[in-house]
This record gives C-alpha cells, structure tokens and sequence, in this order.
C-alpha cells in the first residue's frame, strides 16, 4: 500500500514539475532573446528534473526593470544638469581629439557620446594601478587625506584583513566629521555584524544593493552590482577590477592574484561621483540633495579623453558590449584583451574572428587556473575556434588573472568591471572607463606584456590534440555556457 502510494505521489510530482516546467519554457521562448541561452534554459527544465526548475526561479526569470529600478531624481537636480552641461565639449575639443591619432575611433566616441550620463571628458589624469597591493596603498592615502566625502561602492566588501584595515581607517574619518558612504552587493559581500556596528556607531551610511530574502526575492539573484566605484572628496576616483577582500592583496592571499585598477583625477571624477549616487538614490532610504562640494571644477589641465561607461539592467542598450565590438571592429593593427571569463556571445566572437582573418594582430590572455571550474572548461571550449581563425591565446600560469582589459592601435584602451560573457554584458551592473589616449595605451600593452612572460602560448596542433576528456568537459559547460 505504502509504496503504491509512494509511486503515484512521485508521479504526481514528476507530473507538476512537468506542467510547471512547459510554462517557464513558454515564458522564456516568448522573450525572443539569446536563443543559445533560451535552450539552455529549456534543457535544464526538461533534462534535470526539480533542479532545473529551481534554477530557472533563481536565475531564470527577468522582471521589468520599472518594477525593479524606481526612477531616479538624481539627473534632474539643477546642479547636476549644469555640471553636465559644463561636460559638453565644443567643436575646436572634438577637432583637437581627432588631430591626436582618435580619428580613427571616432565611431566609438560618437556612439558613446550618445548617452547624457557618459560624456567623453577631456582633461583628466590616470595612472594604472597593478594589484591590490598598489591601488590600495594610493586607495589609503586618499582617505587618509579625506576632508569632506568619501563614496565607495563594491561588487564584493568583506572585513577581512585587509576590510578590516578599510572599515577602521574609515571610522576614524567619519570621527573627523567626514561623510562616509557605502554601498555593497548583498549577495558578494559579507560584513560582519562586529563590523557592521563599527560603522554604525562611527556614523557611517552603508546599505546594500537589492537584498535578497528567500524566496520572495529569488529572482534579485540576477541583478548584481559588479561594478568597483571609490571617489574621495569629488577629486580622486577609482575604478577597475579589484575588490575588498584579501585574495586581492598577495600579502594576504592564498594565491598570486594579477588585477589592473585606475586611479582618476579630473573631470571624469564626477561622472564617477554621479554614477555613485545614481545608485545610492536606489539604495538609500533618503532622497539624496546632490550637493555642490561632490562635483568641484576640475583643475587637472593634463589632456587625457575619458569617457566612463554604465551597463546593466538600468540602461537602455547593452554600451560596454557595444563599445568592446566597436572597438574590436575598428582595430587596424592589433588588439589584447585580458578576461578572466571569456564566454563571449556570437557578436563579440565573430567580431574577434573577423579581425584576426583579416590581417588584425588580435591576441587573448586567460586564466590558465579560474575560481570557476564550469566557467573555466567553457571559456576553453571557445579556444579551438580561435586558434583556427589565427588568433593567439594565452594560458596565465602564476596565479588568477582577473584583470578586464583591452588596448586597441595603441590608440584606445579600456579597464573595467566587465568580464566577456553574457551575465556582464545584458544582467549585472558594470562599468568601464573608456581611454582615448596613446601614453596610457602603451603602458597598458607594457602590462599587457609583461603578463604574456608569465603566461602560456597555446599550440594550435597540440590543443586539437588535447584529451577526449577534457573535450566533453567543455562540451558540457559550454552547453550551460549562457548561464553561467
């Protein structure tokens, strides 16, 4: 009797997972997006009984943005408008920026131009920052020096060793009457509730982006703030792919970790300071009054153009992903690119494809050892396709390489939160700095190089070769690549 009962009752179950499953693949299908992703969708709800289906509550499902992100009153502020309008450059800027070798990646600044919130910015000063180690020894110093305002905003925020240093250099500031801001991703971050009441008490504001309470808010899992925004007094900013955790600074890491970050100082702190309170108008309980202390005129007279680019589910189109094919689009000579996530979608792909078979020097360095053994075999499983257009592709041997970067004729180059793959391009919230400027592209290929000594170069006949085993590991994670 029991297990007649038992039978029919997992039948049943089976049954409504089945019912259940048809309606989400209808609901996906209906989205006419990605259709590589949409069958990989399918295939988990049909192939993985349960699982599947919890996934797809988890990761699946895609809100309207208004039913998520209220509208923010941030850019109607009258002095964020006039900040802006004092952004907008005249004709004589735009011709001196094609007389200094952009003429030729005018198509990219206009298509960037093309956004009120991302101007292109002429007169700023950037140095590349190697590892945690250096941007956190400059990221210090500045706070330090702190007099009136301190923003930071990150992907991942853990008291740690090198947390717990951030929090109490930061308590001893907001001592010193400095208004102190935090905003960290709820699901990457993990404050401790010591280091919560810390803050607390020294009167520091911290909320995190979009909380997720299971399961009502399963779905929020989608829509992580990845990107890595510090400004200090309006003047000083920072942006790039590192952290506050300790396995971003090799002194206390358990692994080398290889990383690129951009301290900023000029006209492009202020659009790093708007981007900044765009979100904590989001996360806060207040209406935020921008004041005019956050966007000082800038006195950097040194001409570097820099435009800094937003993407996420708040933006209307998917702007690194178009800056990044481009930009691959508008290569001449040659193209690097470092990512430590290469799960790129077929626009991105066919772009690099296109520009190495037409005579295009186009050579990817990536993790040789990834924190993801799944995003590693797919990232793997695009190289033979690669090698067989002619581009060369590198293995990082010495540690995790997790810098996202790219340089392009020596002309352009770009440091930023976004990795290759379709999470950064159409689900997280990102943010790029986009450079136009030869000086710093060749410091960035210098890097770039200097990574190449600690790196493999792939032999396209010994990869073809490579075991059975290792193919259908890639075969199968690149099958769930799109999700990933």
């Amino acid at each position: 009797m029991w297990d007649f009962i038992s039978e029919n009752l997992w039948k049943l179950l089976i049954g409504l997972n089945y019912i259940l499953a048809l309606g989400a693949a209808f609901t996906i299908a209906l989205r006419n997006t990605n259709p590589n992703r949409t069958l990989s969708y399918v295939l988990a709800l049909v192939l993985v009984p349960f699982v599947g289906l919890l996934f797809y509550v988890f990761f699946g499902q895609e809100y309207r943005r208004s039913r998520i992100f209220r509208k923010k009153n941030v850019l109607n502020q009258t002095n964020i408008q006039k900040w802006q309008q004092s952004l907008v450059l005249d004709e004589n800027q735009v011709n001196l920026l094609k007389d200094r070798s952009v003429e030729n990646k005018e198509k990219l600044v206009r298509l960037m131009r093309d956004n009120e919130k991302s101007p292109l910015t002429l007169h700023n000063k950037v140095e590349i920052l190697i590892n945690g180690e250096e941007k956190f020894k400059r990221l210090f110093e500045d706070i330090r020096a702190a007099k009136s305002s301190i923003h930071l905003e990150y992907y991942i925020f853990r008291d740690d060793t090198i947390g717990t240093e951030l929090v109490d250099l930061l308590c001893q500031k907001a001592d010193q009457g400095v208004d102190i801001r935090i905003n960290y991703d709820y699901v990457a971050s993990s404050i401790s509730n010591e280091g919560r009441q810390k803050l607390k008490r020294a009167g520091v504001e911290f909320y995190p982006f979009l909380p997720v309470y299971f399961p009502r808010f399963a779905s929020k899992l989608n829509y992580r703030n990845h990107r890595k925004i510090a400004v200090i007094d309006g003047k000083f900013g920072y942006v790039g792919g590192i952290n506050v955790g300790d396995e971003y600074v090799n002194a206390h890491g358990k692994r080398y970790w290889r990383d690129t970050h951009l301290r900023i100082e000029g006209e492009s702190v202020g659009v790093l300071q708007l981007f900044f309170m765009l979100n904590w108008d989001f996360v806060s309980e207040e209406d935020v009054q921008i004041k005019d202390e956050w966007f000082l005129p800038s006195e950097v007279k040194t001409e570097t153009p820099v435009q800094m680019v937003l993407s996420g589910p708040d933006t209307d189109w998917a702007r690194i992903m178009e800056a990044m094919f481009v930009a691959i689009n508008s290569a001449e000579k040659y193209l690097y690119l470092t990512t430590p996530y290469f799960i790129p979608n077929d626009e991105i792909m066919m772009s690099l494809v296109a520009a190495a078979r037409s005579g295009v020097e186009v050579k990817v360095l990536i993790p040789g050892q990834s924190d993801s053994w799944a995003a590693k075999y797919a990232s793997f499983s695009y190289i033979e396709r690669m090698l067989r257009a002619g581009i060369e592709v590198y293995l990082y041997q010495k540690g995790v390489i997790h810098a996202k970067t790219m340089v392009v004729d020596g002309v352009f180059s770009t440091v930023g939160t976004s990795n290759i793959d379709y999470r950064s391009f159409n689900i997280n919230f990102e943010i790029n700095a986009l450079i136009y400027d030869e000086k710093i592209a060749a410091k960035m290929e210098n890097s770039f190089f200097n990574d190449l000594q600690e790196s493999k170069r792939l032999d396209p006949e010994t990869w073809y070769d490579r075991p059975l085993k290792q193919k259908i590991k890639e075969s199968f994670c690149r099958l769930w690549a799109p999700l990933l």
